[in-house]
């Protein structure tokens, strides 16, 4: 098989199981009582957690192409993105239904009081502009150097994802911490391609 093929018939169809795969597994957990006591929380933990790593996986893609001259990689871009954007909102909704039963002004304060929660809705806001200008067609509209600039915003994305579960975790932060190890490792690994596009 040709590289494209690689990406086509195996990769994308194993990004397929996996992003499906969490809510399925979530929503038949939660019908027969699979999920432990607090199954709102584990729903939470999971998407969450699934968000997070689509997002370091979208942004991983450039790296790898040009670290192993598989330029095919950057067709998973879209789907992965997607597949974050998709977990995080099923996080958000999860939040603003079980949590806060839909009330604004529970909402807004919880927004006040918690800098978790803030960095958590800040952190999904950036990714809306992400998604919805994530086709072929917004980038021709855009253009590409400014659809590149505006998809720059995965980075504070992903960093106000992290802070979102750094400060929510009361105990052990080892997982956030290492959220944050691979995002600024990605950021370090970028550095080169944008000095060089600072120079041009």
């Amino acid at each position: 098989m040709t590289r494209a093929q690689v990406i086509r018939r195996v990769v994308k169809p194993v990004v397929w199981v996996v992003g499906l795969g969490i809510p399925v597994r979530l929503t038949w957990g939660a019908l027969h009582g699979t999920l432990g006591s607090e199954p709102v929380r584990a729903i939470q933990e999971w998407t969450g957690k699934g968000a997070l790593v689509g997002l370091l996986l979208t942004q991983s893609v450039t790296p790898l192409r040009r670290l192993t001259g598989w330029n095919e990689l950057i067709r998973l871009r879209r789907l992965l993105g997607t597949f974050a954007f998709f977990l995080a909102t099923l996080h958000l909704l999860t939040y603003l239904v079980f949590d806060q039963s839909l009330s604004v002004a529970m909402i807004r304060k919880d927004l006040m009081e918690h800098p978790w929660v803030a960095a958590g809705f800040a952190a999904w806001v950036l990714m809306v502009p992400l998604a919805v200008t994530s086709t072929a067609g917004m980038v021709r509209r855009l253009g590409g150097k400014r659809w590149q600039r505006l998809h720059q915003l995965v980075y504070l994305a992903a960093a106000g994802g992290i802070f979102h579960f750094l400060w929510l975790v009361k105990k052990d932060a080892t997982t956030p911490e290492r959220f944050g190890l691979a995002l600024v490792a990605l950021m370090l690994m970028r550095l080169p391609a944008w000095a060089s596009r600072a120079r041009a």
